[in-house]
């Protein structure tokens, strides 16, 4: 998994070319219209666009591509509320990735999909669509979390809560979709909603995997003596030199501030750590 991680972010470095700046806003300017086009012709126009496997395999491929711009909500406040929400995240991981990457996220969540819907539909023999964009859409959140879980963020515009904690409540609600699901009709739904969440989540680990082995490894050894020994070794070594992290770019330590967070980079050839300033804006040591 390391070496689909290293090997994306290596491919975005290379072909710069390969992004499209302000993809976000096209992407919202084209589901903007097509609600607005629902608007007028009863929902006819999103029937025409959305991911149906069943016309998809009858020569209908245009919905390959078409139903990233489907609305999930015909409700306009909370298509208001989902748009100002893409409107922001979308665009700050465009400058915190470079287009070239967010574009690469983007169209792999496209890729899996179309691969999980189609797949859905080749077991179950579903009439319904069975791919949708809208976890792709939510797994942004995930990402911004990942990389920024103390900022705080407005819910609903006004509670200010930590984006740690807003990831953990999505995911809640990603589980709840399907646990929520009258049994009458989990059969049905079921093939509808899992692909887009098993797209969005492997799409989510395949970029972020370098960020969660840490944390799986921790949860491994939480209880092994050599996890009890390192602790021990950490005290030792912040009592003997007054801190335990140092940020190798600026040189501040988890002493000088203590609310400052620290990574170890996966990427740079040692046991280097940096400081959340720098963590993702540093030139890895090979």
């Amino acid at each position: 998994m390391r070496s689909v991680d290293s090997w994306l972010d290596r491919f975005a470095y290379r072909h710069p070319k390969f992004g499209i700046p302000n993809l976000m806003y096209f992407i919202i300017a084209g589901t903007v219209a097509v609600f607005l086009l629902d608007q007028f012709s009863s929902g006819t126009f999103s029937l025409l666009l959305d991911f149906y496997p069943v016309a998809i395999f009858h020569g209908q491929i245009w919905r390959l591509i078409t139903f990233i711009f489907v609305p999930q909500s015909d409700r306009i406040f909370w298509f208001i509320i989902s748009m100002f929400f893409y409107a922001f995240l979308g665009p700050f991981m465009e400058r915190e990735w470079g287009a070239a990457k967010f574009t690469l996220f983007y169209a792999c969540g496209i890729v899996l999909s179309v691969l999980f819907g189609l797949l859905s539909y080749l077991l179950t023999r579903t009439m319904l669509p069975t791919a949708s964009m809208y976890y792709v859409n939510l797994s942004l959140f995930l990402a911004f979390a990942t990389l920024y879980p103390d900022a705080e963020m407005r819910f609903y515009f006004v509670i200010p809560v930590r984006a740690k904690w807003l990831a953990l409540f999505y995911v809640f609600l990603m589980l709840w979709d399907i646990i929520q699901t009258p049994t009458m009709y989990l059969f049905l739904l079921l093939p509808m909603r899992l692909p887009s969440i098993l797209a969005s989540l492997v799409n989510y680990v395949l970029f972020f995997w370098s960020y969660l082995t840490p944390y799986f490894r921790r949860f491994r050894h939480q209880s092994s003596r050599q996890t009890i020994n390192f602790k021990k070794a950490a005290r030792d070594v912040k009592k003997e030199k007054g801190y335990l992290h140092k940020c190798a770019v600026c040189g501040i330590t988890d002493a000088d501030d203590p609310n400052m967070e620290f990574r170890y980079c996966s990427k740079c050839n040692g046991y280097y750590c940096y400081c959340m300033n720098h963590i993702n804006n540093h030139v890895h040591i090979q």
